[in-house]
């Protein structure tokens, strides 16, 4: 599963690098919609795939014991899928207010 994960993360890195290089505004904020989402299934796959494996500890226990999902990454990705979306939302508004002033989304 974590080769497929990397396979797909890899394939989003590189769209989303092409579609910054691309003329188009538009483009541009897709591009690094795709690179926000290829960082987020990185930091994913990094905190270990375990299925059914809360990190929950019981009032005698001191350390977990056997494999169990790292609530850390899964923090960070919900705050960044947050403050990725402001970013997009702005972007578009961005986008809106360039088009209606010069009738075109190219960036020369």
């Amino acid at each position: 599963m974590e080769v497929e994960l990397a396979v797909v993360v890899g394939v989003l890195y590189a769209a989303g690098f092409y579609m910054i290089m691309r003329r188009s505004i538009v483009r541009l904020i897709l591009g690094l919609a795709l690179l926000g989402h290829a960082a987020n299934l990185l930091i994913f796959v990094m905190g270990r795939l375990v299925r059914g494996s809360p990190p929950v500890m019981e009032l005698q226990e001191v350390r977990l014991s056997g494999p169990f999902a790292d609530p850390i990454p899964e923090a960070l990705i919900l705050t960044a899928i947050v403050i990725g979306f402001g970013i997009q939302a702005f972007a578009i508004v961005l986008i809106k207010r360039t088009h209606r002033l010069v009738g075109m989304d190219n960036l020369d």
